[in-house]
């Protein structure tokens, strides 16, 4: 199991392939994705990846943090996020990660924050199908209706699917597919939609549900191995 990314949503566009159609994607940005810290079987009982994007402004970050990375000496970072990975999937700290981590055509899962909706009736929040159009009802077509029982057990259960607060919740579309990828810019497009409103943060990783590409470097496409071609290219 390979280490996941941080990742920006931008908004979506559309990328158009060779025979001419085109394919909705969803902008995913990567800013200096650098592993911070790692976690061992030994110390901490687990192994896991310590992940962070972009810059933060140095007067932001509590003491305790300034410590942390200069411990490990990386700059501080504006989100943190941390995978879980095997052994032999481990990378050190400072590595910096590419959007060539995945490759087109791979399947991947997203995990990001809904866009909040506020409160939400019955149909928008759980789709029922709210009461007749007709057959003397009025002014409550779009109500759930009953949410009891009978005398017996007289009271509505917990849990009931009713009216109430919708979105703001941590959800994870499995089974997208990457549409194209731009390492230079570090740009990953995704097709289709992904969680949380523009300028969210998410987390991308491999599909769990579905074989990671062939083609898919491991243990993690570094921004420096990416650049090597291109350097040898030059020195020849």
């Amino acid at each position: 199991m390979r280490t996941g990314l941080i990742a920006k949503k931008l908004g979506m566009t559309r990328v158009f392939k060779e025979d001419g159609t085109h394919v909705p994607v969803t902008v995913l940005h990567l800013d200096q994705v650098q592993v911070i810290d790692v976690r061992t079987q030994e110390r901490d009982g687990y192994t896991a990846l310590q992940l962070g994007w972009g810059r933060a402004k140095v007067k932001n970050v509590s003491e305790p943090n300034k410590g942390h990375y200069a411990r490990v000496k990386v700059e501080p970072k504006q989100r943190v996020r941390e995978f879980r990975v095997d052994a032999d999937a481990v990378l050190e700290s400072g590595q910096t990660l590419s959007a060539a981590h995945f490759v087109v055509g791979q399947w991947i899962d997203v995990c990001g924050i809904t866009k909040g909706k506020g409160f939400a009736g019955g149909m928008k929040r759980w789709n029922f199908r709210g009461l007749e159009a007709s057959h003397g009802v009025s002014v409550s077509h779009r109500s759930h209706g009953s949410t009891g029982n009978r005398q017996d057990p007289g009271k509505t259960f917990k849990n009931k699917k009713m009216a109430g607060h919708l979105g703001v919740e941590r959800v994870t579309t499995l089974n997208l597919q990457v549409a194209a990828i731009d390492a230079d810019k570090g740009l990953l497009m995704v097709r289709g939609a992904v969680p949380g409103s523009k300028g969210e943060f998410v987390t991308v990783r491999d599909a769990i549900k579905k074989a990671r590409h062939a083609d898919a470097p491991f243990p993690a496409g570094l921004l420096q191995s990416a650049a090597t071609p291109a350097e040898t290219t030059d020195a020849s």
